[in-house]
C-alpha cells in the first residue's frame, strides 16, 4: 500500500528559530481562555470555543492551562480578567464584542488595562459599508463595535461587524475575539496564529504527528504499536484519542530529543505495521479521505439512508467541491419511499423486513442505478429507542450495504449505546468500508479478495 504523504500547515511569517538539528523550540508561555456569555452558563449555547482553541493551540505545541466561563456582568468580567492577566502570558477572550447592552467585554477589559476607548474611523466605515452592501438599516448602537482600547490593533472581521482586537502590554498578549464560531475561527487561524508564531509563542508547524486509524480499538492499537514506541524510550510521547469507530494516535517529543523528521519516520514505521487500518496522517476526516480517493479514481458515489437520517450524505456535502464525486443521497424511512424513490422490490420488504441485509442491498443498488453512480452506500437499522426492534435485531443493530463496479454486499453490525452514538458509528463504518474498497480498487485486488475482507 502506498503510504500517504504528511500534511504540513505552512505559515505566512518567518519561521520560528529551531535548533541546528531541526528540533522545534519549547514553548514556555501560559495561555488562558476566557469564554464570556450568560448563554454558555445557561447551557443555551455549547462552549465549542474551548474545543476549537484548545485543539489549535495543542497542534502548535501549547497546552491551554485554563478556561474560565463567566457571565456578561462587567464587574465579573473585570475581576476574572485581572486575575488571569496577573498569571498568564497570553489571554484569549471570546464573546461580548457585539452592539447590544449585554456586550461589555471591551469596556471592562480596557479599564483594567488602563487604556481609553477611542472611536476607530476605519472600523466605523467598514461597519457602515457592510450594512449598506447587505441592504440593512444600521442602528446607532452598532457604532459601539467601532471603539477599541487606544493601543489595540484591530483584527478585521470578514464575516461579521465586530472586529477582533490584539493588545501587547506588560510583556503579555491579549486577543479579543467575537463569539460566533464562523467569525472567530477564521480570524484566529488567519490572523492570530501568524502573529503568535512570529513572536515565537507558537510553533510554526504542528508539534506532533497524528496517525488516524479505523477498525482497531484503542487498547489493541497501543498493543500493536508498543514495540515501535519502546525503541525510543522517554524521548517519545504517545497519546491516544478514541472516537466513534476511529482512534487517533499522536506522536510528539516535548523534551525536544526527537526532531520532527524523526517523528515522521516513527509514524511511517507505524503505518507499515497498520496496513489498511491506517486512514492517514493529520486532521483530515474519514469522509475527506474517501472523497479524495473518489476524486483521484474519478468515481461517483450515491447514498441511501434510514437509521442515519442524512448524516452520511452530510459527511460528503460538508466537503467543498462535493459535486465532483457525490451524486446525491436519499433518506427513506417509510417502505413506500424506498419503493418509489429507490425501486426496492416490495416483496423484499415484506419477506425480509426493512431492516435486513436484503433490503439494504436493494437500497444501495437502487441508489446507484437511480443516480448513475459507480459506488453506493446504504444504511438501515434500529438506532433506538424504538418499538420495532426484535430479539434477533435489538436496538443498535445496523445493516450497511456497499455497491461497487464489482458487486454489492452487506454487513450486519451492532452498536449498543445512545441513538446519536449509534448513528455516528454507523456512518463511520460505512465510510471505512468504502475507503477499504477504494484502496483495493486502486491496488487491483481481486473481487474475491475484496469480498472476503468486506464480509
Amino acid at each position: 500500500m502506498t503510504i500517504p504523504y504528511f500534511y504540513f500547515q505552512q505559515s505566512m511569517v518567518s519561521p520560528v528559530p529551531t535548533s541546528s538539528d531541526g528540533r522545534a523550540p519549547v514553548i514556555n508561555k501560559r495561555y488562558e481562555l476566557l469564554t464570556l456569555g450568560d448563554e454558555l452558563l445557561l447551557g443555551l449555547t455549547a462552549n465549542t470555543h474551548l474545543s476549537f482553541l484548545g485543539a489549535q493551540l495543542g497542534r502548535r505545541g501549547v497546552l491551554l492551562q485554563r478556561n474560565v466561563t463567566v457571565t456578561d456582568e462587567a464587574e465579573v468580567i473585570a475581576k476574572q480578567f485581572a486575575e488571569s492577566w496577573r498569571v498568564a502570558d497570553v489571554i484569549i477572550t471570546t464573546g461580548g464584542l457585539g452592539p447590544t447592552c449585554d456586550d461589555r467585554t471591551r469596556e471592562a477589559i480596557a479599564e483594567i488595562l488602563g487604556q481609553k476607548l477611542i472611536l476607530d474611523k476605519a472600523v466605523e466605515r467598514a461597519i457602515e459599508e457592510r450594512f449598506a452592501k447587505a441592504g440593512w438599516k444600521m442602528t446607532a448602537n452598532n457604532l459601539k463595535q467601532a471603539y477599541r482600547p487606544e493601543r489595540a490593533v484591530v483584527l478585521p472581521n470578514a464575516n461579521g461587524t465586530a472586529p477582533g482586537l490584539w493588545v501587547e502590554q506588560d510583556g503579555k498578549v491579549l486577543v479579543m475575539l467575537p463569539g460566533p464560531p464562523h467569525e472567530m475561527h477564521p480570524m484566529f487561524l488567519d490572523q492570530v496564529v501568524p502573529r503568535l508564531v512570529k513572536l515565537g509563542w507558537l510553533q510554526e508547524r504542528e508539534a506532533y504527528v497524528q496517525i488516524r486509524t479505523a477498525g482497531v480499538g484503542e487498547s489493541a492499537l497501543e498493543t500493536k504499536l508498543q514495540p515501535i514506541f519502546d525503541r525510543h524510550g522517554d524521548a517519545l510521547s504517545v497519546a491516544f484519542c478514541a472516537h466513534q469507530g476511529q482512534v487517533d494516535c499522536r506522536l510528539s517529543s516535548p523534551s525536544g530529543k526527537l526532531s520532527y523528521a524523526q517523528l515522521e519516520e516513527i509514524a511511517r514505521d507505524c503505518a507499515r505495521l497498520l496496513g489498511e487500518d491506517l486512514i492517514g496522517y493529520g486532521q483530515d476526516s474519514l469522509a475527506k479521505v474517501v472523497a479524495d480517493m473518489l476524486r483521484a479514481q474519478e468515481k461517483i458515489l450515491a447514498v441511501a439512508e434510514t437509521a442515519t437520517g442524512g448524516l452520511l450524505a452530510h459527511a460528503f456535502t460538508d466537503i467543498p467541491g462535493a459535486s465532483k464525486f457525490f451524486a446525491g443521497g436519499c433518506v427513506c424511512y417509510s417502505n413506500e419511499s424506498k419503493i418509489q424513490l429507490l425501486d426496492v422490490p416490495e416483496c423484499i420488504l415484506e419477506q425480509h423486513g426493512a431492516v435486513s441485509a436484503e433490503s439494504t442491498v436493494a437500497m444501495a443498488t437502487g441508489a446507484a442505478e437511480r443516480m448513475g453512480s459507480d459506488y453506493a452506500l446504504a444504511v438501515t437499522g434500529f438506532s433506538g429507542p424504538c418499538c420495532h426492534s426484535t430479539a434477533e435485531n435489538p436496538v443498535g443493530t445496523i445493516f450497511v450495504a456497499l455497491y461497487s463496479p464489482q458487486g454489492v454486499w452487506s454487513k450486519r453490525l451492532n452498536y449498543p449505546g445512545p441513538r446519536a452514538a449509534v448513528q455516528v458509528r454507523a456512518v463511520n463504518a460505512a465510510l471505512d468500508w468504502l475507503r477499504r474498497e477504494l484502496l483495493h480498487a486502486r491496488s487491483g485486488a481481486s473481487v474475491t479478495t475484496r469480498r472476503t475482507q468486506a464480509m
